[in-house]
């Protein structure tokens, strides 16, 4: 006898089709007729009834059937069970973070990381629910709130800077007042309307809220960077975006000296601190940011 008569007989029996049991078991036809063949002729009868549109099990068939199939099942969930115990089990990180921050600073060091890891994209608010909800392990967020259960590392300090079209004609101003005026009558590009960053620079620098309304918002970094390069408009992106840019990128940075700078931290469950692998992870993000 050939064991594998008798997964062919269950597969035909499940499909009622020659056929459609063979592309189940990734056969040819004529290889499972030879299986079905074979059985009926060790069994010594016929165990369906060929009919023009379909195949219908016999009564003995249906016998077989029901003791044949619960011991097929079983011996093959066993040997799956068998080899999943022989694997090491791999333990997932889910990590939250801005789709530039992954893009600049993880993605290239995505290979070392010693867990599989599952990523989600949006702002630091939306993460930072999402870590307290336990549906994230760790959040690279530029907030900081006392959330209980929640800790937050100090990772790096990311600086912003002011980038033009390459080929825009900038004045050279003589003070703080002659800068902002200027800048107040760009076209500007922004990452929403309540003009995240952009605000920063105005009340550190020029001490009052900007007065401008942006030409296009754009919720991302990188796109927002291309805008710029390709002439329309002027924006604020974080310096770590600029850093493996060609030498001619077709953007600038205007007066490096109104940069505004942002913590950065790692947010992580209190009581998984000491779990191995998000330690593990954490001292990683830690390296790489």
């Amino acid at each position: 006898m050939d064991f594998e008569w008798y997964r062919s007989f269950c597969a035909i029996y499940k499909h009622l089709s020659l056929s459609e049991a063979a592309k189940s078991r990734i056969m040819t036809q004529p290889a499972m007729s030879q299986h079905l063949a074979a059985l009926e002729a060790e069994v010594g009868e016929a165990l369906f009834i060929r009919t023009s549109r379909k195949i219908v099990p016999t009564e003995r068939g249906k016998e077989l059937y029901s003791r044949v199939a619960p011991l097929i099942e079983s011996l093959e969930s066993t040997t799956h069970d068998f080899k999943s115990a022989s694997l090491p089990s791999m333990a997932v990180t889910k990590i939250g973070t801005a789709h530039e921050f992954f893009k600049e600073k993880i993605l290239p060091r995505l290979q070392d990381f010693p867990t599989c890891t599952v990523t989600r994209f949006g702002t630091a608010d939306v993460l930072l629910d999402q870590l307290k909800d336990e549906q994230l392990d760790i959040v690279v967020t530029p907030k900081k709130y006392p959330i209980p259960g929640i800790g937050f590392t100090k990772s790096m300090v990311e600086e912003f800077v002011i980038v033009a079209p390459a080929a825009l004609d900038v004045p050279e101003v003589r003070n703080p007042e002659e800068a902002e005026r200027w800048l107040s009558a760009q076209p500007w590009l922004s990452y929403g309307l309540e003009l995240p960053i952009i605000r920063r620079i105005w009340r550190e620098h020029f001490h009052k809220r900007p007065l401008i309304r942006p030409i296009h918002v754009i919720p991302n970094l990188h796109m927002i960077l291309n805008a710029v390069a390709s002439g329309a408009g002027i924006s604020v992106v974080p310096t770590y975006m600029l850093t493996h840019e060609p030498e001619s990128p077709g953007y600038r940075i205007l007066w490096e000296e109104l940069k505004v700078s942002n913590d950065i931290f790692l947010a992580y469950q209190l009581k998984h601190k000491h779990v191995p692998h998000i330690l593990e992870t954490l001292s990683l993000l830690q390296g790489v940011v």
